[in-house]
């Protein structure tokens, strides 16, 4: 069983490189277009979705705090900023449940056998789980952002093909804008899940080898990765919600 969960991460892991390669290409084709007179601002042909119609959950679970519709009229954050962000994301309820699902997971995959089975070990792996979280994002999103001056945001595209905004919103992991506003490969994300999966080697006595930090990094950018592509996506899924539930509401039953 261990031998397949392995295989099943190297494959993740092998299948998150691809889609990093595919978009870094895409990514710097559309950094080419961007006007010189106002650095780091993606041309658009169309408007984007209003900053207060933001939802701050994907599906109503996953913490969105920070999204944001568009670059235009971009404006720094603050270290302070930063880490309210993190913070937002890290103590959002939709943080514990998603702690717990992954924590249940673990367990039924039984992937840090010292952790046990029963209510024990269930607590341990949803320890864990949270830990992963909150380090992950105050690193990513807070410690490492105030050091190297970059903005931890996503900036949605929110116009063109459906295939051309998956390729931006999975380039946007390698690729992120510094406080200024210019582009810049994403250190913040690459160093602070790195530093995350270091430090998760203190309380995960399984899996301490360099082939198993590779696999919880990789893992780690593709569920990232799979978060920017939802955050990209969600208004257009939310309207679409949206509709159905107004139509649902408009039709009376038969008396």
């Amino acid at each position: 069983m261990q031998r397949k969960i392995e295989k099943v991460f190297y494959h993740i892991s092998f299948a998150c490189i691809g889609l990093i390669t595919m978009a870094y290409t895409s990514f710097c084709q559309q950094l080419s277009s961007v006007n010189p007179a106002q650095p780091g601002i993606m041309a658009t042909s169309e408007s984007p979705v209003p900053a207060e119609s933001e939802s701050k959950r994907i599906f109503w679970i996953i913490p969105n705090y920070r999204t944001c519709p568009t670059i235009n009229n971009f404006e720094t954050l603050s270290a302070r900023e930063k880490f309210t962000i993190a913070t937002e994301d890290s103590f959002d309820r939709g943080t514990f449940a998603l702690a717990a699902i992954f924590g249940g997971l673990g367990q039924v995959t039984n992937s840090n056998r010292s952790f046990g089975q029963g209510v024990a070990g269930y607590a341990k792996y949803y320890g864990a789980s949270f830990a992963d979280f909150v380090i992950g994002d105050y690193m990513t999103e807070a410690i490492y952002p105030s050091l190297l001056h970059q903005d931890p945001r996503y900036f949605r595209q929110g116009t063109g093909s459906r295939w051309s905004r998956f390729r931006y919103a999975a380039g946007q992991i390698f690729f992120t804008h510094t406080d200024s506003g210019t582009a810049q490969f994403n250190y913040s994300e690459i160093l602070g899940n790195s530093t995350a999966v270091a430090i998760s080697n203190a309380y995960y006595s399984n899996g301490r080898t360099a082939s198993d930090a590779v696999s919880r990094l990789g893992t780690q950018l593709g569920v990232d990765m799979a978060a920017n592509i939802l955050k990209e996506f969600w208004p257009d899924i939310e309207r679409k919600f949206r509709r159905k539930h107004h139509t649902d509401m408009s039709v009376t039953p038969n008396e």
